[in-house]
């Protein structure tokens, strides 16, 4: 039985670039037809670690964190959501949406790696935030997107408070940090080599090919 290829992405919940390049990579992994032979586990990463409970304006956000005016913010938005419709995927960019703290959504993404549901409860918030526009903060909703997923919400919601699963999330960003991954996603194959950012699918087809042939 040949190992299978171990894919880790390193990603946050409300990065839309991280979304799209997963639905690409899927793909990928789709029309090769190679599902049976590759492994993702998902890894976390907080784009804002530091963001209060209320959340911020996105827009003020990303004026305020990467200097953005609103003419390329308004670019950048049309085309995130063109990629997402190739990939059947919606993203609903409003007014009065909000960035918000993803840190208990990455312990509850630690939580279903033990029942194999993390790929699903990814999407899952990921849908939340960016096509149904939910706060991914707010517990209401991360026990919504348990439940969506089949996994035991009053299980999962108490790791929330279990410092214990508190310092393994922290344990792993720093673990990915310290090996110099300061943007996501990063998608990294075998622990061995990784690529940065939303690549076509066809260069997901050409490292998977590669790889997968070794």
């Amino acid at each position: 039985m040949k190992e299978k290829l171990k894919i880790d992405i390193v990603s946050d919940v409300v990065c839309p670039w991280c979304t799209i390049g997963y639905k690409r990579l899927e793909k990928a992994i789709q029309e090769l037809g190679v599902q049976d032979q590759v492994e993702i586990e998902w890894q976390p990463f907080e784009l804002n670690p530091n963001m209060p409970a209320e959340g911020q304006n996105v827009d003020e956000h990303i004026t305020k964190k990467y200097g953005s005016t609103p003419e390329q913010q308004k670019e950048s938005k049309q085309h995130m959501t063109e990629a997402g419709e190739e990939l059947g995927f919606t993203f609903d960019y409003f007014d009065d949406m909000r960035m918000v703290n993803t840190f208990e959504a990455h312990i509850l993404l630690d939580y279903a790696k033990a029942f194999d549901k993390q790929t699903d409860l990814k999407m899952t918030l990921t849908k939340a935030f960016f096509s149904d526009r939910k706060d991914v903060s707010k517990r209401g909703i991360l026990k919504e997107a348990l439940e969506t997923v089949g996994l035991n919400a009053e299980e999962g919601l108490a790791k929330l408070d279990n410092e214990e699963a508190q310092k393994e999330v922290r344990s792993k960003q720093n673990y990915w940090k310290s090996l110099g991954v300061n943007s996501v996603p990063t998608i990294v194959f075998n622990r061995k080599s990784a690529v940065t950012g939303a690549q076509p699918v066809d260069t997901f087809k050409q490292v998977l090919s590669e790889l997968i042939t070794e």
